[in-house]
């Protein structure tokens, strides 16, 4: 083998087919060069934009210590039970715009789903308003909502329920769409209506996707809730803005612990029934 060589005018010839197995071209350089100089461009401009320096980080890595200094030993203080409060009232923010946000693309998904709804029109016209919802951030509608119904959890719950919709409808008609069809088709070809087929042939295969689905939103959500209060949404973000508000780090830490230990042990109990869904060990 040592010995075998290739013409020269065959290695021509395989450069002349697959050029790009040879290296880029100058042109293929150029472009890549081009594209390294507008990104370091972009990068530097973004950083004097905002004003991006070596001595404003020391300074805000300075203030950060003194604050991290300040939360050492965490504190309840006298309004512990207040704190507990505003934890559960995450939690059940948390659930209840999780529920009705995956109650709602239940239906939305399977308009969305090509093998359920054939007008493309329709189907496409409702994507669209699905990425527009996307597009819109918990706290843009927490705001909104707080203005249209007044302060308290049920803004909150809305701007969980309102921003989760069109995701999961999106994820829920991604779902549909990837069923075993060999279900839905023998449904159909016994006579099955197709309310028969969505029930019987696609609804028990995307069944535990959709839950499993919810139940990460429902995680989610859970640390996103702890936010929504500082906007006056409902939860523990009110409690959390009034004391750093007062300068009372030592109890914004517990606030803190508290929130970790919680969302920590939603993420396991969540895993644990989401591999079960799916049939995971």
């Amino acid at each position: 083998m040592s010995g075998l060589r290739i013409a020269p005018a065959e290695i021509a010839a395989w450069q002349a087919r697959l050029p790009r197995a040879f290296g880029p071209s100058p042109r293929g350089r150029a472009l890549r060069w081009l594209g390294g100089a507008a990104f370091l461009a972009w990068l530097i401009g973004t950083l004097w934009w905002f004003d991006v320096s070596p001595r404003r980080m020391l300074n805000g890595l300075e203030g950060l210590f003194v604050i991290t200094r300040l939360m050492i030993p965490p504190s309840p203080g006298e309004q512990w039970v207040e704190i507990l409060k505003g934890l559960a009232e995450s939690l059940a923010m948390a659930f209840l715009g999780t529920f009705i946000a995956a109650l709602i693309a239940v239906p939305l998904g399977f308009m969305g789903a090509s093998n359920v709804v054939t007008n493309t029109l329709f189907r496409f016209s409702l994507r669209r308003v699905f990425d527009g919802f996307r597009g819109v951030d918990q706290l843009i509608w927490a705001l909104a909502y707080v203005r249209a119904v007044g302060l308290g959890p049920l803004a909150g719950v809305l701007a969980i329920a309102t921003a989760d919709i069109a995701v999961l409808a999106k994820l829920y008609a991604e779902a549909i769409e990837n069923a075993e069809k060999k279900q839905a088709e023998g449904i159909a070809a016994a006579g099955g209506s197709p309310t028969l087929i969505i029930r019987f042939g696609l609804l028990p295969q995307v069944a535990p996707v959709m839950l499993g689905h919810a139940l990460y939103f429902f995680e989610s959500n859970t640390r996103s809730a702890t936010i929504l209060g500082v906007v006056g949404a409902g939860g523990i973000g009110l409690q959390i803005a009034e004391r750093i508000r007062v300068r009372h780090w030592d109890e914004v830490a517990f606030i803190i612990i508290l929130m970790v230990l919680m969302v920590a042990a939603i993420d396991w109990l969540s895993g644990k029934l989401r591999r079960r869904l799916i049939g995971a060990r």
